[in-house]
């Protein structure tokens, strides 16, 4: 399951995605959008859904620090997590500090292409060993306290003046190593090293699943444009709520991008533990579907909520990854990645690309978090006791199914 980022099976996502470039899954979802006068309601389509609903949560879901604290040690320091994406170090000898979850932790992809995450503490005495949070190439790591030095594979490789210490074997000093591996052009890591890893989510390859889908994105050999990270003072549900649902997007968003899109039927599908969002824009028609050389993502949006924290949404010539990472009950770190198909290779491709970047973080920025944070405020006055989702918002219900469901008891561990 460990691979290089660049897989020479894996075609590079074409500069304009077309809809022959999707997967077989992805078209037939598309195929499904109902034109906009096609009667139905503008609810996620699929057959686990209630198209019209009226369901609640209690607040303290968002509030309180038992139920964060569950979250943490049952999904956070126990399933498989998304760290970053592949394409955040594409080269071997990359490396990077990461502390996006709070634990200090080294991410680096060794000479082979194989991608290992370590504690950020040398075994010596603890000190870091990486302090730059922005990736740059390694060919060791060398402690700056007292100089001992580590291979990528995390081994001991020296230690200054080794023979002062009694019965000294430099194999009893590798660096603590979390369960890794690199899936659907990401990379994942179970936080708790004790931990007996469950990948069993993570489809073998050609299984038309989650992993197809993000192959045929081109997300396994995308470039990253762009980088930044996001302190959000609100709980990581409610800055995950407004990339499962449409209901906001032609009001919260009706200065920005709200203009293009509509309310509308959206099909939406499991693959795995993920959810897949396939919707129109305001300009959709199914017959221009079969017009040749069409990029799809002009009048297709699909959006993802990868399972348990992360999304990633299509634009028509990028596309948005973000990994929420819970600090706290009203503290989220949002991670958010700008991939393209390719570096931009001329002055054109390069303000596309910098336009859109200035863009999707003010959108993002200031209008989906913005709600976050307000939401969080208001939850925090004590001013209701539940809050109600209807049928637009349809699949947050059910992903908080889908989430307790992993939830550890007294008589689960």
């Amino acid at each position: 399951m460990m691979a290089t980022t660049a897989d020479p099976q894996t075609p590079a996502r074409p500069a304009k995605p077309t809809l022959d470039s999707l997967s077989p899954s992805q078209i037939e979802a598309i195929r499904r959008i109902p034109p906009h006068d096609g009667g139905q309601k503008p609810t996620p389509i699929a057959d686990w859904l209630e198209p019209v609903i009226k369901k609640t949560r209690p607040a303290s879901i968002f509030l309180d620090r038992e139920r964060f604290d569950l979250e943490q040690r049952s999904i956070f320091r126990r399933l498989p997590v998304p760290l970053m994406p592949s394409a955040r170090l594409p080269e071997p000898g990359d490396a990077v500090a990461f502390d996006g979850y709070g634990p200090a932790l080294i991410v680096a992809r060794d000479k082979d292409g194989v991608v290992r995450t370590f504690h950020n503490a040398c075994q010596h005495k603890g000190s870091k060993l990486i302090e730059q949070c922005e990736v740059h190439k390694a060919a060791r790591f060398i402690c700056p306290y007292h100089s001992w030095t580590y291979g990528l594979d995390g081994r001991l490789l020296a230690a200054a003046r080794s023979e002062m210490f009694t019965d000294f074997d430099k194999a009893d000093y590798k660096l603590s190593q979390l369960p890794t591996r690199e899936y659907a052009g990401m990379i994942w890591g179970v936080l708790d090293p004790e931990v007996t890893p469950d990948w069993s989510a993570m489809e073998p390859e050609g299984a038309g699943g989650f992993a197809d889908d993000m192959r045929h994105l081109g997300i396994p050999n995308a470039y990253l444009y762009g980088h930044k990270r996001f302190e959000i003072a609100a709980n990581w549900k409610l800055v995950l709520e407004p990339f499962m649902e449409s209901y906001h997007v032609t009001r919260l968003h009706a200065s920005s991008i709200g203009d293009l899109f509509t309310d509308m039927a959206s099909i939406c599908t499991k693959l795995g533990p993920h959810q897949r969002k396939v919707a129109g824009k305001i300009q959709f028609q199914p017959s221009d579907l079969d017009i040749p050389g069409e990029n799809i993502h002009k009048t297709v949006t699909h959006a993802y909520q990868v399972f348990p924290n992360g999304t990633i949404v299509t634009s028509p010539y990028y596309i948005s990854m973000m990994v929420l990472m819970p600090i706290a009950p009203d503290k989220t770190n949002v991670d958010y990645y700008m991939l393209l198909p390719r570096k931009p290779d001329s002055e054109k491709a390069e303000s596309i690309a910098a336009r859109s970047y200035e863009l999707i973080l003010k959108v993002f920025g200031g209008e989906d978090f913005r709600a976050a944070t307000i939401t969080q405020e208001g939850l925090a006055s004590g001013g209701l006791k539940t809050v109600t989702y209807g049928g637009m918002e349809n699949t947050i219900p059910t992903y908080y199914d889908q989430l307790e469901s992993h939830f550890l008891t007294n008589e689960r561990g």
